[in-house]
């Protein structure tokens, strides 16, 4: 009984942790052109998969924002 909560507990914590991943810059950029095509085609993605996307662009702007380096550490401003 124990060795199953124990398992169920990592199963949870896991699940939790997953979506909390940061995405690499070739998922940006695929988000960027989903929400392009969705705009100029209305049935090109679900609203799920652009809601996403337009979370990630977000997340990505925020970031962006934040940082003072570029990916090579020179600085932006």
């Amino acid at each position: 009984m124990t060795v199953a909560r124990a398992a169920l507990v990592a199963a949870a914590l896991a699940a939790i942790a997953l979506p909390a991943r940061a995405e690499d810059r070739s998922v940006l950029a695929n988000c960027k052109a989903m929400v392009e095509r969705a705009e100029k085609d209305s049935g090109s993605a679900s609203e799920a998969e652009l809601t996403r996307c337009r979370q990630i662009i977000r997340e990505w702007a925020l970031r962006d924002a934040r940082t003072t380096v570029d990916q090579e550490g020179k600085p932006l401003r």
